[in-house]
């Protein structure tokens, strides 16, 4: 093997694949090629043009995942397949198998739990000019609301440690999943690397599974659902502000009448604006307890993911100093 630091891992190369009949045959020999020790796995996610037949005839084990989405398939992958490095691709051919020894190569040498294949071209080869903006759109906020350790949170071309993927919960169904992982790894600060990579062309026939509208907005969905989750202080906050900023509104002209008049004529108004305020304040409240609530779950979560077994990913130069320490002692 190429990678000398990875002489004797178990790696596991995983491809989720939907109606990829054309191409992932020439995939699963390309990291067959690239990475000659690894064992390349294929999950079928109820393909009706061959997919599974030429992943099995190029070498691949494969695994039929029924429910369909990507999502789905990664979370069947990362439960069923142990080894010590994962190597996530997708079988459509626009990323490169001999990428894959370098996204190793990171993991290893700078003890990261994921290194993600950024895409060097992908704003101008994303399939429809609507994906290349909602693929500017969707990573700058996501480095506005969770962080900036990722600059390409929709690439399928991902390197994992054992710790990440036994401690990654993996709710999502579809193409959600990666901003999912991007999440996952920023709310427990896990080390993470990013590296560019060339993003290649899909081959004649070979067509996008993703719809701009349709995902785009299962995506923004997913993003709410996770801010909710993991920052509620700022997303409650935000709709307390957005409901007393309403409720403002309506106050006002009631407030200025009664200050001029001494009268109250539109009471309804009047009721209705401090329903909304008192909307706010309870807002602002669950976003306060619930911010206490998942700090929680975040501590559990990481003392979860410290208990999984190091492996032989993380450089050991300082275990002989402890040891001499303890026969000393």
């Amino acid at each position: 093997m190429v990678v000398a630091d990875a002489e004797g891992l178990d790696i596991a190369v995983l491809l989720p694949c939907y109606n990829e009949a054309g191409t992932i045959a020439a995939v699963v020999r390309g990291f067959r090629e690239a990475l000659p020790e690894a064992r390349i796995y294929v999950y079928d996610n109820n393909s009706v043009d061959g997919t599974a037949l030429q992943a099995m005839l190029a070498g691949a084990t494969v695994v039929r995942e029924r429910r369909q989405g990507k999502g789905n398939v990664v979370r069947r992958m990362f439960a069923d397949i142990e080894a010590d490095v994962y190597l996530m691709a997708d079988g459509d051919g626009t990323y490169s198998p001999d990428d894959a020894e370098d996204l190793i190569r990171t993991l290893l040498t700078e003890g990261a739990d994921m290194v993600v294949g950024t895409r060097r071209g992908v704003h101008a080869d994303a399939g429809r000019q609507g994906h290349a903006i909602g693929n500017r759109l969707f990573n700058r906020l996501y480095r506005m609301i969770f962080g900036s350790d990722f600059t390409d949170i929709f690439s399928g071309y991902r390197a994992f440690s054992r710790r990440f993927v036994k401690s990654f919960p993996a709710v999502s169904a579809g193409f959600e999943i990666e901003t999912e992982m991007s999440v996952h790894a920023s709310r427990l600060k896990l080390p993470v690397s990013e590296l560019e990579l060339d993003y290649g062309r899909r081959p004649e026939g070979s067509h996008s599974k993703l719809s701009t509208f349709r995902d785009g907005a299962k995506i923004l969905w997913m993003f709410a659902m996770l801010m909710k989750e993991t920052r509620p202080f700022a997303f409650f906050g935000a709709l307390s502000v957005a409901f007393m900023a309403t409720s403002t509104v309506f106050m006002t002209p009631v407030l200025l009448e009664y200050f001029a008049t001494g009268l109250v004529n539109r009471q309804p108004t009047w009721v209705l604006s401090m329903a909304l305020m008192m909307i706010s304040f309870m807002m602002f409240t669950a976003g306060t307890i619930l911010d206490s609530v998942a700090r929680g779950r975040a501590e559990q979560m990481r003392i979860h993911y410290i208990s999984l077994p190091v492996g032989r990913l993380r450089p050991s130069a300082a275990r002989p100093a402890a040891d001499k320490t303890v026969r000393a002692a």
